[in-house]
């Protein structure tokens, strides 16, 4: 009768067990979220504002720097990246004009520190020795 009885039990317990076991599962495995991983561009900042230096008197060497890149290193009356105008007027006279022209179109380094400065080679030496006339009338 134990027999049965466990014959009874066994027999139904384990089809319950094969048959659960056997059901293949369909539960799908979480993707993550690709936009989730991308982060926001970081902010672009603004250029500088370009330096404007005032020309009431219609200076054609003032009028040639600020439509070149000479604003970018530097200003008239402090050092940025190169000497200020006034630091260059002071060292050098109307004798100069013409080496200092040439600098401006061939670029230069030495003679204010190690960071060169670019050549202008689109410039003409007329146009770079009018810049320089205004640079030298900067001279305290």
């Amino acid at each position: 009768m134990k027999t049965q009885l466990l014959k009874a039990l066994v027999i139904p317990v384990l089809s319950l067990v094969l048959f659960s076991c056997s059901k293949t599962e369909t539960t799908p495995i979480p993707q993550p979220d690709p936009t989730a991983l991308q982060t926001a561009p970081p902010p672009v900042e603004a250029p500088p504002a370009p330096v404007v230096i005032p020309n009431p008197t219609g200076d054609k060497g003032l009028q040639l720097i600020q439509e070149t890149d000479c604003l970018t290193c530097h200003k008239v009356d402090s050092k940025l990246i190169g000497p200020s105008y006034q630091e260059v007027a002071a060292k050098y006279t109307d004798a100069d004009l013409d080496m200092l022209a040439q600098k401006i179109v061939d670029g230069g380094k030495g003679n204010w520190g190690d960071i060169p400065m670019a050549p202008h080679t689109g410039l003409s030496k007329e146009d770079a020795k009018l810049m320089v006339k205004y640079i030298l009338s900067l001279k305290k």
